[in-house]
């Protein structure tokens, strides 16, 4: 640890400095994350930001996500702002229209609407340490300064594609289920669905009514349970909104059920074979043909990739117009999808539910730090990895909301979401306190904390599982989950340490004399 007094000087200033950027601090994006951090600035009478977003509506990935049956899979009492319950939620796994409508409805109620501009694509960020702040640039070619940026893009925010021969070649409708085409009637029509993950569950049993045919193309069958889900009765509704601490005490109950689970994914991993055997009684009662019973039935521990909730997928799967195929898919072609063992499947569309680049979350996005340091680079050298899943050493004032390791494979992200907003609120309160212009977590410190989170992630079913998953990147590092009680997540970010940060004084940047001078935070 360096001593408070000492001081790293570095080359001249090669040009003026812009002592006072546009905004103090540029949230991206209008999901849970960046209406969250815009509140919670609010709040703390901090009004000089602004909210940047690409769309022309709020509401992130439940604005952009609207395939047929999309809901959200964690019980709304615990999916939503621990300060802003809502006593009205329509089911217990609330769908996408009211999620949406929430946080619309939460943005407006707190005032921070004003403080968004819609329609900016952001292309790249890049800090000038010369003048202390970052330079967001956007696709129309403008440029946007603030002290500090706040990311709330999110890793389930691009659509991944599957690298298919021949995929631009087809000739018929083609559509990613977050880019869903409502114009597009699928009725009679022969439809290809390529991947079997948390999307498709949810609009396969949508569409199959519908269509002439549903071909379903499996690389690996995933592990459905039962959805608790039941519709919430107006007398509960009444008591959700008139009886003092009943919703209050109903979301920490299901708080402390999730949490439990954390006992099966992480701290014995031989706890899920009894969750198994409930998911292979499930598929029993569900599918009667012993063929199709053995399709979907994984071959991994479940947990492993990403357990998932329904009450009519597996009763989609055995739909006479309903083909569930396991053979590889070797290319397509202008009319349709061709297997591996050379039989062509002609389909007049096809339908991509493959996910998202949840590795990959700065793909298209450019981020460059101290001494231009490229963001993109270092993360496809050494994995995503950051401090807190919130700051990143080189950075300075680069916040991560959602960022690696912050993921969640047993309850609700909006925990997670609020925790990191309070640490941030943290780093600007310091800030203001103490005058800094910005801070840049230690190396050592994140480093620190990645290896002891690798070692955390080492007993995990999700890394000892036997699956290929989402979780992880290319090279085999799952950067995406928390491998922990979410408790000791809020626990680990509910101070900041000043100790693990090194600061540069505003007044080292007024001064105009040099690079900023940087100090140890404490």
């Amino acid at each position: 640890m360096r001593p408070p007094e000492e001081i790293t000087m570095t080359a001249a200033l090669r040009h003026p400095l812009e002592t006072k950027p546009d905004h103090d601090v540029a949230i991206i994006g209008t999901g849970f994350s960046g209406i969250g951090m815009a509140i919670a600035m609010k709040k703390a009478g901090m009004s000089d930001f602004v909210v940047l977003e690409k769309a022309d509506k709020i509401g992130g990935t439940w604005r952009d996500n609207h395939y047929p049956g999309c809901a959200c899979d964690v019980q709304s009492h615990l999916y939503s702002f621990s300060f802003e319950p809502n006593p009205d939620w329509s089911r217990m796994y609330s769908p996408q229209p009211e999620i949406r409508a929430y946080i619309e409805r939460t943005a407006q109620k707190y005032g921070v609407t004003p403080h968004i501009r819609y329609g900016v694509t952001l292309t790249g960020a890049h800090f000038d340490e010369d003048a202390g702040l970052w330079r967001l640039t956007t696709a129309d070619g403008k440029t946007i300064t603030a002290r500090a940026v706040v990311s709330g893009m999110g890793a389930l925010s691009i659509p991944a594609y599957p690298n298919i021969k021949g995929r631009e070649s087809f000739k018929g409708k083609t559509f990613h289920s977050q880019n869903w085409d409502h114009a597009y009637d699928l009725k009679g029509k022969r439809v290809a669905v390529i991947g079997t993950g948390a999307s498709a569950i949810q609009f396969v049993p949508a569409i199959a009514p519908h269509a002439g045919k549903v071909s379903l193309f499996q690389r690996t069958a995933p592990w459905v349970m039962p959805k608790p889900d039941r519709a919430i009765g107006t007398l509960e509704r009444a008591a959700n909104r008139y009886i003092p601490g009943f919703q209050r005490a109903f979301r920490e109950a299901i708080y402390w059920y999730l949490e439990a689970r954390v006992f099966g994914f992480v701290v014995k991993p031989s706890l899920m074979t009894k969750m198994e055997g409930l998911a292979r009684r499930y598929i029993a009662k569900q599918i009667k043909d012993p063929v199709l019973r053995a399709k979907v039935t994984p071959d991994y521990t479940i947990g492993c990739k990403r357990v998932l909730l329904s009450n009519d997928y597996y009763q989609a799967l055995a739909r006479p117009n309903v083909d569930v195929i396991t053979t590889g898919i070797r290319e397509i072609t202008e009319t349709g999808v061709v297997t591996e063992d050379g039989q062509l499947h002609e389909v007049d569309a096809i339908i991509y539910g493959t996910g998202f680049k949840a590795t990959d979350m700065l793909s298209g996005f450019s981020i460059t730090g101290l001494k231009g340091e490229d963001l993109n680079r270092r993360w496809k050298e050494t994995g995503a990895q950051a401090y807190l899943g919130t700051t990143v050493s080189g950075f300075p004032n680069l916040y991560f909301l959602m960022g690696p390791n912050t993921g969640l494979g047993h309850s609700s992200m909006v925990y997670m979401i609020e925790s990191q907003i309070h640490y941030v609120m943290e780093a600007l309160k310091l800030m203001k306190a103490r005058d800094y212009n910005h801070l840049d977590v230690k190396p050592e410190v994140q480093a620190a904390f990645n290896r002891t989170l690798a070692g955390k992630l080492d007993g995990t079913v999700w890394n000892n599982g036997g699956c290929l998953s989402w979780y992880r990147d290319e090279q085999g590092r799952n950067v995406t989950l928390w491998p922990d009680f979410t408790f000791r997540f809020g626990r680990a970010t509910a101070r900041l340490n000043p100790a693990d940060y090194e600061a540069t004084p505003a007044t080292a940047i007024a001064a105009r004399r040099g690079s900023p001078t940087r100090v140890a935070a404490e």
